[in-house]
Parts: structure tokens; C-alpha cells; sequence
């Protein structure tokens, strides 16, 4: 029997378990949603299977999965074994994709952003454009005398916590003040808040000289300057697919610990420093339903790559994805 006629046969299956109006429900992070919404549209042509994927931010996501309110949640921020056992969840990578810092910032096309400038606009002691930690690596650029305003998620985001999370790893200061966090009371006056990616990219284009970070696909989709990052080696990385592959390649999630990693900062000269995996929940006791959610994300690892490449994502390697399938057997939610 070929790969494709098994395919046909496994999709009609499924097809014919689910009622002609049923829908898979699933609700949260914001950051992979551009990806899993061309996933779920190619998907459905090919199986009539629908989806519903709503994105609130990763923190309403964790909290409809608790409570059953989906049949699968998205969360930015992993979740430990420890809590996952407490909420009877079960919990996988969908995909890896990258945190990026856009701007606003007229006549300024190629700005490089040091690790210590990143800390700096976060926390609020760079306060101009022109502050010497920010033109320090921009010799050549003649950077404007302009209050900046710093756009943040206003949501409870897990893109919120792999960037507080990036921060804690470069800055001392910044982990015992602040740490990592889905939502945080930002320091400073000079922030405002957006809710989910979108809304962040909305602020940064309506703000003239702000910069914030925002996912690199929705950065991407609304023409957004995004900075070259500097890395753990010192070197100053385009936010470009080959470097995202990079990071990714560093990454260790375990299914012995319920792929419980966060994978910011990753080591390697060309490695992109903001680099964040998104995890899928679903709860223990709805095997059927968990069987409907797995068969989606084992079509779009093998069928979905192109389209997460399209989009600025890092597809999971065939070694991954092999793990992540055991782990569903050993689970019985495939």
C-alpha cells in the first residue's frame, strides 16, 4: 500500500469518526497562529476536517485547557511536568519560530540592536534613540534625537515570556528584578501595550521611532524593520530562516520531560538569538479527541514544512517529530 493511499484511507477514517458539523476546537498562543492557520486550511481541503484555532495569548490558552474548554490549547511558555500532572495534560512542540525586535524609526534601514540595548529599551534607561548604548553598534547610522517608545504584548503572552526569558539570560539584573514572565508590570514610562502579535504590530506601525518585539512571521506580514540581534557569540544576526535553523539545531526537548525546554540564546556563531518553541495541550482523559488533535500535527509535520518555511518557522527535524509520535503512543492518543 503507498504512503498516500495509507494517508487517504487514515484521513477517511477520521473523517467518518467525526459528525459532518464537528469541529476540532483549539484557542491560544498568538505566535504560531499564522502557521497553524495555513496548516489548518490545507488540511481541511485535503480531509474536509475542521478546525478552529482562536488565538487569545498563551496564558488564555493554558487556562482553556485546564478547564476543558478546548480540545487543544497553544502556549508559548512550556509547561512543567509537575503542573502538567496537576492539570492532567499532555503536552508536545508544534513548531520553532523567532522572537524579533521591529521598529519604527524613519530613514534607518539596517539598525543593529546589542544584547545590553535590548535590556536597556526594555527596562527604560535608553530613553533616545541616540543613547550611546544603542549607537554604539550602529557607527555610520546617524540615529535621531528621539524619545523611544517601547511596544509590549499587553496580554499574558508566552512571547512575552521567551523574551523576559532572553532578557534573564543576558542580564543579572534584569532575572533578579524581573525574571521571566507571561505578563509583566513594565519599568519605566515610555511603553505601551498591544494585545496578542497583531496588535503589537499594529502599534509599531501607527508609532513613529518605536521598536518592541513581535513574532517574526507577523513582523513579516506587516513590512515591519526588524533589527540584526546581537548573539551569546558577539555577532550581530539577521532574523532570517537559515539562522532561526541554526538556533533550532541547538535545541533539546525530551519527552521524558514532556518536551519541557525553553531554547532561547542558544550557543553557535550564526545561531539568532530570540528563538522560542510552541507547545500543543491536550487533555489526558479525551483519547478520541486527542487521536483527531495528533493526526492534524502529524500531517503538518510531514506535509507542512513549506508552508512553515514561507512563513519565517523552523519546521521540527524528522528526529523530533519521531520522538514526539512515540510519545503519543506511549500515550495512546494516537
Amino acid at each position: 500500500m503507498t504512503k498516500v493511499l495509507k494517508l487517504t484511507l487514515a484521513s477517511s477514517m477520521l473523517v467518518a469518526s467525526l459528525g459532518a458539523n464537528d469541529v476540532i476546537k483549539g484557542s491560544g498562543a498568538s505566535f504560531p497562529y499564522s502557521v497553524y492557520q495555513k496548516w489548518i486550511k490545507a488540511y481541511n481541503k485535503e480531509t474536509g476536517i475542521k478546525i478552529d484555532y482562536i488565538k487569545k495569548g498563551s496564558s488564555k490558552g493554558i487556562k482553556d485547557a485546564a478547564s476543558r474548554a478546548v480540545d487543544f490549547a497553544g502556549t508559548d511558555k512550556p509547561l512543567s511536568p509537575k503542573v502538567l500532572k496537576k492539570n492532567g495534560l499532555y503536552q508536545f512542540p508544534g513548531v520553532v519560530g523567532a522572537i524579533t525586535m521591529g521598529y519604527n524609526l524613519p530613514g534607518v534601514s539596517d539598525l543593529k540592536l546589542s544584547r545590553s540595548a535590548i535590556v536597556a529599551i526594555a527596562n527604560g534607561s535608553a530613553k533616545y534613540w541616540d543613547d550611546k548604548v544603542i549607537a554604539d553598534a550602529n557607527k555610520g547610522i546617524k540615529l535621531p534625537h528621539k524619545k523611544l517608545t517601547f511596544v509590549h504584548r499587553a496580554d499574558g503572552s508566552g512571547t512575552t515570556y521567551n523574551f523576559t526569558y532572553f532578557l534573564s539570560k543576558v542580564s543579572k539584573k534584569w532575572r533578579k528584578t524581573y525574571g521571566a514572565k507571561k505578563s509583566l508590570s513594565w519599568p519605566g514610562n515610555h511603553h505601551i501595550g498591544g494585545k496578542t502579535n497583531s496588535g503589537v504590530a499594529a502599534l509599531l506601525k501607527q508609532t513613529p521611532f518605536s521598536v518592541g518585539y513581535i513574532d517574526y512571521a507577523d513582523a513579516k506580514n506587516n513590512d515591519i524593520a526588524m533589527a540584526s540581534v546581537q548573539n551569546r557569540a558577539g555577532n550581530y544576526i539577521k532574523p532570517e530562516l537559515k539562522n532561526f535553523q541554526a538556533a533550532a539545531a541547538k535545541a533539546a526537548l525530551n519527552p521524558k520531560k514532556d518536551f519541557y525546554a525553553v531554547i532561547a540564546d542558544p550557543k553557535g556563531a550564526n545561531s539568532y538569538p530570540m528563538v522560542a518553541a510552541t507547545f500543543i495541550l491536550v487533555p489526558k482523559e479525551k483519547q478520541e479527541t486527542n487521536k483527531k488533535v495528533t493526526a492534524f500535527f502529524d500531517w503538518a509535520y510531514k506535509n507542512g514544512q513549506n508552508i512553515a518555511k514561507s512563513l519565517g518557522f523552523v519546521p521540527l527535524p524528522d528526529s523530533l517529530t519521531n520522538k514526539i509520535r512515540k510519545y503519543w503512543e506511549e500515550k495512546e492518543i494516537r
